[in-house]
């Protein structure tokens, strides 16, 4: 067929191809098809601007003033209340702390990857173990401070259990800064481990099956399953575990704040910004010092990102 035939072939069928074409929608159904998806996000914006993103701007705000949290007057002060915050060293001295609860998530991260990857497998009494596990998750944050509050107290439970060992002490577990601030962080382990747990379990159990038999068709023990096949395939769980991990380190408030209240050099960040603004009436401080902590979160994740980024892993 020549190139003049196919030409005039093409000139034949282009009316019915385009009376088989679909008319173009009204421009009134093309409007409601462009505005019907922002109909329904309305509300969940109006709330999320209402509840989170004007606070944040009145926060901003509010931390280059001295307002006192009452008046309705208020001074603009400029960075002074920022300069307070880094140059006062009973202020500064609370980012110490933290390193005690982020040393606590490093522990608590590698036990709950631990326990899920081995109750991922084929083990006698894994669903008890996994109840065992996540159910501190499932308890009230002050409850558990309560709990351990008598636990770790001068002749408490610990003591106690010390003692059926043979092992007696006076010490007190929260009359120094080191003990507290460990003993206040190894609660923290044991709340929060089973919620990196049920994350970690849930991802290792998203590999096709498949892939382990044939790593051990080919050999492999549960070590090189660990390594090749598991930590590639949650890589992107871990990545968000380690970054709630942190920011829950540098924002921890409950357990410290009903066991000691701060005292004892067990005072958090948290802690001392809720003081600063309730206790001492310095909202606008109080306010920088909320703002610092939301940059310091904010630049820890964007470092993490870039150190580890979420690299999509294909394992079939």
């Amino acid at each position: 067929m020549t190139d003049t035939t196919e030409k005039a072939a093409f000139e034949a069928g282009a009316p019915a191809l385009r009376a088989a074409a679909p008319a173009p929608a009204p421009r009134r159904a093309r409007v409601w098809r462009l505005v019907t998806p922002w109909l329904f996000l309305l509300a969940p914006l109006a709330l999320l601007i209402t509840f989170t993103y004007a606070p944040i701007a009145n926060m901003l705000a509010y931390s280059f003033t001295d307002w006192d949290g009452v008046s309705p007057e208020l001074h603009y002060t400029g960075g002074e209340n920022y300069r307070e915050i880094f140059t006062r060293e009973d202020l500064f001295q609370v980012f110490f702390v933290s390193g005690y609860y982020l040393a606590a998530s490093a522990v608590q991260i590698a036990a709950a990857l631990y326990f899920a990857t081995v109750l991922s497998f084929n083990v006698r009494f894994r669903n008890f173990f996994k109840g065992v596990l996540f159910f501190p998750s499932l308890i009230n944050s002050v409850a558990i401070a309560f709990v351990f509050l008598y636990f770790f107290q001068d002749g408490g439970t610990l003591d106690t259990v010390l003692g059926l060992f043979g092992y007696h002490t006076d010490h007190a577990w929260l009359g120094t800064p080191v003990s507290a601030n460990l003993s206040l962080a190894s609660v923290s382990v044991w709340r929060y481990m089973g919620m990196n747990f049920v994350l970690f379990l849930g991802a290792i159990q998203s590999i096709p099956g498949e892939v382990y038999e044939a790593a051990e068709l080919d050999g492999a023990n549960r070590w090189h399953q660990f390594r090749h096949i598991i930590a590639p395939g949650i890589k992107p769980v871990l990545t968000l575990t380690v970054i709630l991990s942190v920011s829950g380190s540098l924002s921890a408030f409950e357990i410290p704040y009903i066991m000691t209240g701060g005292a004892t050099g067990t005072e958090t960040f948290v802690i001392q910004t809720v003081k600063l603004a309730f206790q001492f009436n310095k909202t606008g401080l109080a306010s920088a010092a909320a703002v610092v902590l939301l940059l310091i979160i904010l630049v820890v994740t964007w470092v993490q990102r870039r150190l580890v980024p979420d690299d999509r892993v294909d394992l079939v």
